[in-house]
């Protein structure tokens, strides 16, 4: 019976051991960047606090999303102009959660490492512009890392992303582009 006891005891306190190491991992997670808006749009928006909305829209390292993020809401007077790049073979991602306060730039591959995004998410084959509403909630943050296959880990970044809940209902004045190929040479 002693047996069974110690053997149960040290099973439990390995477990315990392993649950305390992952959670190091998580609190230990450094973030880059600042959530803090950029110095041209601070005026457009104001700080306000809601905790639910910026827990999803935070996540944890290798799943993506945000690694730190604030809270603001649009000015009523406010004309702010956002992007994103989404997937034509899914129209319901026009309107994504996603977006960023600057236009895509360069090549696929390196703003899929600043923003996170998989492959498999997306084949970044579109790009939509809008200006967000006044008195529109946003989460403004860092990307958290994002673990794609195996063989492809994206770090966290110090590029903001922009994060809106029902998008579709927080946007207006909408240009939709393709995306077109283009070669560089890369010497």
């Amino acid at each position: 019976m002693k047996r069974i006891l110690l053997g149960g005891l040290l099973f439990l306190l390995q477990g315990c051991v392993s649950y305390q190491e992952e959670s190091d991992f998580v609190t230990s997670q450094v973030c880059e960047g600042s959530s803090d808006l950029p110095s041209v749009l601070a005026g457009q928006f104001e700080p306000v606090q809601d905790e639910q909305l910026l827990n999803e829209a935070l996540g944890e390292p290798e799943k993506g999303k945000l690694c730190q993020g604030k809270v603001y809401v649009s000015k009523s007077d406010s004309e702010v102009k956002i992007y994103r790049a989404w997937n034509s073979t899914n129209p319901n991602s026009r309107y994504g959660k996603w977006w960023a306060f600057n236009k895509p730039d360069g090549s696929v591959a390196q703003y899929r490492e600043d923003y996170e995004i998989c492959y498999q998410w997306s084949p970044l084959d579109k790009m939509v512009s809008c200006t967000l509403k006044p008195e529109t909630k946003i989460v403004v943050g860092n990307g958290q890392s994002a673990k794609c296959s195996e063989y492809l880990t994206y770090p966290v970044s110090a590029k903001q992303q922009v994060y809106i809940i029902n998008a579709s209902d927080a946007v207006l004045n909408c240009t939709e582009y393709d995306g077109v190929l283009s070669w560089k040479s890369s010497l």
